[in-house]
């Protein structure tokens, strides 16, 4: 009777293991297939031509996007996608050369969108801090702190000024929400329309 009980426990055992590598494959599937929905759905993104690979939930972009707000844009969507460990960005922005293009393949993950945003390379005068440009940005560094991770907060920006809306759950990630927003270049000044909700 024990043999037998022990052959059916490592049968058990086995088939959870196809299961748990299944479960995982499935998930970085859903998890591409989430973020490509959001990127088709986004005004700022949608036609730009990305690609999504994940990888033990790892997201990879790559690609080109149409400008510098696209890009930033894209790589906030994919770290704001629940399930998602972490997103390398490797897009280019149409126009710019290969050796110029932030975020090349090898670069570190998750910092071409910060270097991106605080150093728009190439662009003139007033481009690369408009609006569209620091709402993403502001966004992308919300979605990647660990201190506000999965806040729901709405980020508007009219003429240099951000205004963040929605709930968070201390005073602590309000504060950090804010610093983030007023620490963002091209930012001029910071709207608090934030709610602590328990």
């Amino acid at each position: 009777m024990p043999g037998r009980i022990s052959k059916k426990s490592g049968i058990f055992a086995a088939a959870l293991a196809v299961l748990f590598t299944f479960a995982c494959a499935q998930s970085d599937m859903a998890l591409t297939a989430k973020v490509e929905t959001k990127l088709a759905a986004d005004n700022t993104v949608k036609s730009s031509q990305i690609k999504v690979d994940t990888k033990d939930k790892v997201v990879t972009l790559s690609g080109t996007a149409d400008n510098e707000a696209a890009r930033t844009q894209a790589v906030a969507l994919a770290r704001g996608t629940e399930g998602v460990r972490d997103v390398v960005d490797n897009l280019t922005v149409a126009g710019q050369t290969a050796g110029a293009a932030p975020g090349q393949p090898g670069a570190s993950p998750g910092q071409p969108s910060e270097t991106s945003a605080s150093q728009p390379s190439g662009t003139a005068p007033g481009q690369g801090t408009d609006d569209a440009s620091i709402t993403a940005a502001v966004k992308s560094k919300l979605g990647a702190d660990s201190t506000i991770a999965g806040a729901k907060i709405n980020v508007d920006t009219k003429d240099g000024v951000v205004t963040l809306t929605g709930p968070v759950k201390s005073q602590t990630e309000k504060d950090r929400a804010m610093q983030i927003a007023r620490e963002t270049t091209g930012v001029k000044n910071v709207q608090d329309n934030l709610s602590i909700s328990g």
